[in-house]
């Protein structure tokens, strides 16, 4: 930062940098979110890493504190081959949601990209995982990074007790779980806060000393299968259940207590990252909104120069390009691109719309009350029911969306909706299901176990549309299933439908 910079008005000049000035730009960029924008946001602390410590972050799930594990080495290595070689660039920023709010930026960044990150996320995010009514509900923000310290020093005192390899392979099967390991349609406990994680630690040892192995030469009893007795048994279990390592963890006969609580630790961690799958297009949307908005803002004020603007709009650009369909970099939709095109559409209907958007919107149409909708959107909603209530006839065209129906029977594909006036409410209703992950997640539940008889585990995949699990996926998962409940584990597909019956695969001990 020079004197000039100051004297001008503007918060920087150059590419330089120190925190200083860091401080005086996060202390501007803050006062518009308020004032402007009517952001509210928990404490934030910033920190500044190298690229290596950026990389090894989002390496282990974006979580600096995470235990170790050989995967996120894989993962870590891979993503360094492709920034060495220029094959991907890095993330500019890392924020994680807790209170405080801490955001990690890298020290290679120029000032006017830590302006842009710091808008992004230390007041976007920031804003939408206090506020939104997922992460409220299924997330503890004053509690995760206590519950990580605790995770990371137990696991490491599991590795010294119990060896690397026994910790392994507990782990290996709980992180192939963890997709199952979520409660999807009813509220977990919250994270354990320091008192109950001590107490925690103090049962665990009680049943370390008082653990015992006779049982298992138990033998098993004649299995009971009349329809009372099955409907007895299942009840007393919860069955069905939906979260595996859930059910697991609580009713494995083979698994002892430190094993259920790294089953407990990844389960945890699941859930927490539970509400990020379902906001994606919302919470990068409203970060891509919030740092577009401050900072046209701070240049139309004359706090940043036309220079930084420029690289500031470059960065912008870079983050919601949208590859077109035949494009060779195309992956899909872009949340940033999405979500900010239909956040800034919200804010046109709201104070330029056309007779369209009236007939469409007669709420907010013409109301000029942008930041007051936008707001209830952002606690409101998911990305699933935000694009079914939002997504415009405008929108549509300008993506040029359309449906194609794909029936398995058919060699060709059909157009089923395209954007004209019958069509909008199909296109918006379809793509609206994509982000659905109740629709697009495999539905498997824990549907019976005799624990005096078999001990089987029966699971049931309910198959919708006829898309069927990748048979070697799905076996090495139910081994690994198997080796966390100790006994046989088979599983039934069924259609989601008609309820008929579609394959049935196992994972016994000659197979597991």
């Amino acid at each position: 930062m020079t004197h000039s910079a100051t004297t001008s008005g503007l918060l920087f000049s150059g590419s330089d940098w120190d925190f200083r000035t860091l401080a005086r730009a996060y202390d501007a960029i803050e006062a518009i979110a308020v004032e402007e924008l009517h952001l509210d946001t928990y404490p934030v602390q910033m920190e500044v890493i190298s690229s290596e410590q950026m990389l090894d972050a989002y390496s282990s799930v974006g979580m600096p504190l995470m235990y170790r594990h050989w995967s996120f080495g894989k993962h870590f290595l891979y993503e360094n081959l492709l920034y060495r070689k220029g094959g991907r660039g890095l993330a500019y920023e890392l924020v994680i949601n807790s209170n405080p709010c801490i955001v990690y930026l890298m020290e290679e960044n120029t000032m006017a990209l830590q302006a842009l990150v710091t808008a992004h996320a230390a007041l976007g995010h920031n804003h939408f995982f206090k506020n939104n009514h997922l992460f409220r509900q299924w997330t503890d923000a004053g509690a995760i990074l206590s519950y990580l310290d605790f995770a990371k020093g137990y696991i490491a005192r599991c590795e010294e007790r119990h060896g690397l390899a026994a910790v392994e392979s507990i782990l290996d099967a709980a992180h192939a779980l963890m997709e199952q390991g979520v409660f999807r349609y009813h509220r977990p406990p919250k994270l354990s806060q320091e008192k109950q994680t001590r107490s925690a630690l103090e049962r665990l040892e009680h049943e370390e000393r008082s653990y015992n192995d006779l049982w298992r030469t138990l033998p098993t009893s004649k299995e009971d299968k009349s329809e009372d007795k099955i409907a007895e048994r299942k009840e007393s279990l919860n069955l069905p259940e939906e979260n595996l390592l859930y059910f697991l963890e609580k009713n494995s006969l083979v698994l002892e207590p430190w094993q259920r609580e790294i089953l407990r630790i990844v389960r945890v961690i699941a859930q927490y990252f539970y509400p990020q799958r379902q906001t994606q297009v919302m919470n990068e949307g409203c970060a891509t909104f919030v740092h577009y908005t401050l900072m046209t803002t701070l240049f139309d004020r004359g706090m940043i120069g036309e220079g930084s603007m420029l690289e500031i709009l470059k960065n912008h650009s870079n983050v919601i390009f949208q590859p077109a369909f035949d494009d060779p970099r195309f992956s899909g939709i872009n949340p940033y691109a999405l979500g900010l095109d239909m956040m800034q559409d919200i804010q046109r209907i709201a104070t330029k719309p056309t007779a369209e958007d009236r007939d469409w919107f007669p709420a907010i149409a013409g109301s000029g009350n942008w930041r007051e909708t936008l707001l209830e959107a952002w606690i409101d909603h998911r990305d699933e029911s935000f694009i079914r209530q939002y997504l415009s006839p405008t929108l549509i065209r300008k993506w040029r969306l359309f449906v194609l129906a794909d029936m398995a029977e058919e060699t060709h594909y059909e157009v089923a909706s395209i954007h004209n006036e019958r069509g909008y409410e199909k296109i918006r209703s379809s793509l609206a299901d994509r982000y659905d992950i109740g629709a697009t997640r495999p539905n498997i539940q824990v549907v019976d176990v005799d624990l005096l008889g078999d001990r089987r585990l029966r699971l049931q995949h309910k198959v919708k549309d006829g898309i069927m699990l990748e048979e070697a996926g799905r076996d090495a998962t139910l081994r690994h299933i198997r080796r966390l409940w100790g006994y046989d584990v088979s599983m039934e597909g069924v259609d989601a439908q008609t309820g008929a019956r579609l394959y049935e695969t196992s994972a016994d001990r000659a197979g597991g």
